[in-house]
C-alpha cells in the first residue's frame, strides 16, 4: 500500500517545484523528501517529476496524478480533522500563505489574538509576493487581493477593506529638488523602485485626482526587493518612494518623510482569504474564518 506520507511529500515538491522549496514549507528536509518522492515512483513504477539542477516539474503522469490528489488529500486531512469538532478548543496546524504587505501591515493586528484565543492551533505562515498554487503546495489556505483571486474559491474580507499606494521623500531631497505639484513632475525626480520576488518591477506608478488616471514611468538610482531597504534609502533622501500607505505612515507621523502629491493617491480594495470551497473544512482554518469574520 502506498504511504500517505509520501503522497503528500510528491504533492508538496510537485506544487513548489523544488524539494528545497518544499522542505521549507514543511519543515523537512529536501533528501527526505526526494526519498519519499522516489519510495513512491518505485511503487508506481513510473517517474511523476523530471529533475533538473535548475527546476522540478511533473511528468505527464505526475500532472494526473496531482490533479486527483490534490483535492483527494485535502478530503482526507479534513476528514480526520472532524474530531476536532469534539474538542472544546479546535487543534491542529493552520497554514497560511501571504503577501509580505499582509503580513507585515495586516496579520499583526490579528494573528496574536487569534493564537491567544486558540491556544491549541499553531499557525505556520509563509510571507511571500510570488504567485503560487496555494493549495497544491500545501497550504489550508491563501491572502490574496481581489485581481488574483483563483476560481472556484470561497473569499472572505480580512483587514481594512480600502487601502491606499502612497508616494513620499525626505524632506531634505525635497528642499534641494523641489516639491511635485502633479505626477508628470515625478519623471524629474530620482525614485525608488521595487521589485518583487518574481522578478516583476513595479516600472509605473499610477496616481488618480477627480476622476483623472496619470501613469508615469520613474526612474532612479535603486532597485530593491526588500522595502525595509527602501524605506531607509527614502529617509536618507535618495529620493521618492511609492509603496503602500501602511508602510509609510509612519515615517510620515514623526516626519522622516513627508507625503508627496497625497491629492494623488490612488484607492484600491483590501486583501481576502480565500480556501477552497468544500464540504469538509478543517478546524483551524474554520476557526480563523469564523474569527476574522468577527472582526
Amino acid at each position: 500500500m502506498t504511504d500517505l506520507a509520501d503522497l503528500d511529500a510528491f504533492v508538496a515538491v510537485a506544487g513548489a517545484r523544488s524539494f528545497r522549496g518544499a522542505g521549507k514549507l514543511r519543515g523537512l528536509s529536501a533528501s527526505s523528501l526526494s526519498d519519499a518522492v522516489r519510495r513512491l515512483e518505485e511503487r508506481l513504477g513510473v517517474r511523476l517529476l523530471n529533475r533538473t539542477t535548475r527546476s522540478v516539474t511533473p511528468t505527464e503522469a505526475g500532472a494526473r496524478l496531482l490533479e486527483r490528489l490534490v483535492p483527494a488529500l485535502g478530503e482526507v486531512g479534513a476528514a480526520l480533522d472532524m474530531v476536532n469538532d469534539y474538542r472544546d478548543s479546535p487543534t491542529g496546524t493552520l497554514r497560511l500563505n501571504a503577501p509580505i504587505g499582509v503580513t507585515r501591515l495586516i496579520l499583526p493586528r490579528i494573528v496574536p489574538t487569534f493564537l491567544a484565543a486558540h491556544p491549541g492551533i499553531t499557525l505556520e505562515l509563509s510571507s511571500e509576493d510570488r504567485f503560487i498554487d496555494v493549495l497544491a503546495a500545501g497550504f489550508d489556505a491563501g491572502i490574496r487581493y481581489e485581481e488574483r483571486l483563483e476560481q472556484d474559491m470561497i473569499a472572505v474580507p480580512i483587514g481594512p477593506r480600502v487601502e491606499r499606494f502612497a508616494c513620499g521623500a525626505a524632506p531634505a531631497y525635497l528642499d534641494a529638488r523641489g516639491r511635485p505639484e502633479h505626477p508628470r513632475d515625478i519623471l524629474r525626480h530620482a525614485c525608488i523602485r521595487h521589485r518583487f520576488a518574481s522578478g516583476v518591477t513595479i516600472n509605473t506608478w499610477e496616481f488618480e485626482c477627480d476622476g483623472e488616471i496619470v501613469r508615469v514611468t520613474p526612474d532612479g538610482p535603486l532597485i530593491g526587493t526588500d522595502i525595509e531597504i527602501e524605506l531607509m534609502a527614502a529617509v536618507a533622501g535618495t529620493g521618492l518612494i511609492f509603496a503602500f500607505e501602511g508602510f509609510l505612515a509612519p515615517l510620515f507621523a514623526d516626519g522622516r518623510l513627508e507625503p508627496v502629491l497625497p491629492d494623488w493617491w490612488q484607492s484600491y480594495s483590501g486583501p481576502f482569504l480565500y480556501y477552497p470551497s468544500r464540504r469538509l473544512m478543517p478546524a483551524p482554518l474554520r476557526a480563523f474564518v469564523d474569527f476574522i469574520r468577527r472582526t
